[in-house]
């Protein structure tokens, strides 16, 4: 029987197996060269044979660690201690993470290394979380996680990471933190960071988590949703938060890390309508969701509802579902299979929950809600940004768009900046008929943030094309409209609101307020 373990976070153990695992170079990099690209690849796929065939025989610290924390599988217990200088087998067995049995060191969590990027540079931290489905299975369990699962990190996770806004703030909220992923990246960028989950056993992983990384700034507490920061507020709040629609009243595993225990889309909807209460002025929030269509009404629709109008929205949903794919997806993530005896029943309980609440889809995507900044003294305040779009093509460096979008429209508030730069990842491409000189479609696309592409005409090619710094708005302007021999006045008109889109979209950029 497998021993599902809580981690008992120690500040001195922690810092003993982090140079253990340094001194082991327990890092991505030289893992994916001891065992081979390809088998590194195999891994996400759920196949880890090769990557054992590869390390067959190697007894060092590397493989011995590898197969142990990444792999989740038991290993001799002189050589986990001799890979373990510093913590020892008595110190991951005092920090929850292994146990003993009959000479072998067995795993109770997994210990990945996890790269990434932001506006300081590359770095990687050590993620502990549960045994996955493929160690469990290798463990002669069933494969079916628990209730109380903390995951590692997932495609959900590495998704949130990379559309949060790279800003500096005081504080940051992290709700529903997780294994505390989103809490350090966060950390980076901000003087101090809550993290609250309804989980204690992902409580205690990610303040292991933490203690594993060295960063002190980051506090943790449990409770729901909002409840652990009452009467608080924060430049940044962020959340993968349990949005997943599950069935109630029906004999369906509720998973601490997916289900908020609420009925639909209920706690997607909690969390916008509360969000904005602990934002400061200025502030933002970002979060993972899913949202139903219920009967004639989009999902898109309920969500717009749902959020202020006096506040800054922009929703941009990824993908849609039916409730038949839908319940498969989340069968099969909490490891039950069509093989499976209970595939059928549980399949039976989604499409009833769905069917008698007259879900006809649903949807995924991203939220961001900003709270307007203190009020000019004068006249009326800007107009709200409000952005609801479907985006279904690849996206990169979304946190920057984001970003770079809201500043855009800020800088719209009082008209169209004097001076505008193309923005550096933009490009233009032209399309001809045969034998013809003219473009019969002008294009500019985007190569980062949400690879938008706009057909644009002549004039508006021109336009872009002479935003270079060295001409004003105003001056390129009057020289398209000399050489298209047309009114300035009628010019403008058409392509004002053209260049506004353009700028709000990250074609275009202010003068002085470019990208990194």
């Amino acid at each position: 029987m497998v021993r599902h373990l809580t981690p008992r976070p120690d500040p001195l153990l922690c810092a003993a197996l982090a140079a253990d695992l340094d001194a082991a170079d327990l890092r991505s990099e030289p893992l994916r060269a001891a065992w081979g690209a390809e088998a590194d690849d195999a891994l996400a796929r759920g196949v880890r044979s090769p990557l054992l065939r590869a390390i067959a025989g190697r007894t060092d610290a590397l493989a011995t660690l590898g197969r142990l924390f990444v792999l989740g599988m038991p290993q001799p217990e002189a050589e986990v201690a001799a890979a373990l200088a510093r913590t020892g087998v008595d110190g991951i067995e005092a920090l929850g993470l292994a146990y003993r049995d009959g000479g072998l060191v067995v795993p109770a969590a997994l210990i990945r290394p996890q790269s990434f990027v932001d506006a300081d540079g590359v770095g990687e931290w050590w993620i502990a979380s549960d045994l996955d489905e493929l160690a469990l299975h290798h463990l002669d369990a069933d494969g079916v996680l628990p209730p109380d699962h903390v995951l590692g990190v997932g495609g959900a996770s590495r998704t949130l990471a990379s559309l949060v806004m790279p800003i500096e703030v005081e504080r940051a909220l992290d709700l529903g933190t997780g294994c505390g992923i989103q809490a350090l990246l966060v950390s980076r960028h901000a003087g101090s960071v809550i993290a609250t989950d309804i989980s204690a056993r992902a409580l205690a992983y990610a303040e292991l988590n933490a203690m594993l990384a060295g960063v002190q700034n980051i506090e943790f507490r449990c409770g729901s949703l909002f409840e652990p920061v009452a009467g608080e507020s924060f430049g940044l709040i962020v959340s993968n938060p349990p949005f997943v629609i599950t069935p109630r009243g029906a004999d369906v595993p509720e998973y601490e890390y997916r289900d908020g225990g609420l009925i639909g889309d209920a706690l997607v909807e909690a969390f916008v309508r509360t969000a904005p209460a602990h934002l400061v002025p200025g502030g933002a929030a970002q979060l993972l969701g899913n949202w139903e269509s219920i009967g004639a009404e989009l999902g898109m629709r309920r969500m717009e509802s749902w959020i202020d109008p006096a506040l800054d929205a922009w929703v941009v949903q990824r993908e849609t579902l039916s409730p038949l794919a839908y319940a498969e997806l989340w069968i099969r993530d909490g490891g039950t299979t069509p093989r499976d005896a209970g595939f059928e029943p549980l399949l039976d309980a989604w499409l009833d929950d769905f069917a008698v609440r007259g879900v006809t889809e649903i949807g995924f995507g991203y939220v961001l809600i900003r709270r307007p900044d203190v009020a000019e003294p004068e006249g009326a305040p800007p107009a709200p940004l409000r952005r609801f779009e479907t985006l279904t093509q690849p996206v990169t460096s979304v946190g920057r768009a984001f970003r770079d979008g809201l500043a855009g429209h800020d800088a719209l508030a009082d008209g169209l900046p004097d001076v505008l730069l193309v923005a550096p990842d933009v490009t233009e491409a032209r399309h001809h008929l045969p034998g013809q000189d003219a473009p019969s479609v002008i294009e500019l696309r985007q190569g980062g943030g949400f690879g938008r592409t706009v057909s644009v005409d002549p004039a508006l090619a021109g336009f872009v094309g002479a935003c270079d710094g060295e001409l004003t708005v105003t001056q390129i302007a009057a020289a398209l409209a000399d050489l298209f021999e047309v009114p300035l006045a009628d010019l403008w008109a058409d392509l004002e609101p053209r260049l506004r889109g353009l700028v709000t979209d990250g074609f275009l950029i202010p003068a002085g307020g470019g990208t990194e």
